[in-house]
């Protein structure tokens, strides 16, 4: 991995952090090595990153680990600046239409809070 940064990662509010508190060191580990490829690499694998198109600029973030799948929402802002919004443990082949609710929800909020609405 390239340790030049193609992308700026930042979080909106805490929830991704409060998300991250949870869980246990060898998938918080997992997680920092994935979002250091999203930062440094030019074309981050679908298997990491991938764009939702049931949504409106939303994307997840995936981890694997043992027999867990992870992920976590985020959207660009400004070209190369992603913003980090909320995680969770997926168990079921569906994202859950709540999480992805509250992603659509804090994405408008951070652009209302940006825009001075």
């Amino acid at each position: 991995m390239d340790n030049e940064f193609r992308r700026r990662i930042v979080y909106y509010e805490n929830h991704y952090l409060e998300f991250f508190e949870t869980l246990n060191p060898d998938v918080r580990k997992k997680f920092n090595w994935t979002l250091q490829l999203i930062s440094t690499v030019d074309r981050v694998p679908d298997k990491y990153f991938k764009f939702l198109s049931n949504s409106s600029g939303i994307y997840e973030i995936r981890v694997e680990y043992s027999s867990n799948i992870y992920r976590v929402f985020c959207f660009f802002d400004k070209g190369n600046l992603i913003i980090l919004t909320n995680g969770f443990q997926k168990k079921t082949q569906k994202t859950p239409k709540g999480e992805l609710e509250l992603a659509e929800k804090l994405k408008k909020q951070y652009f209302d809070e940006k825009n001075g609405k």
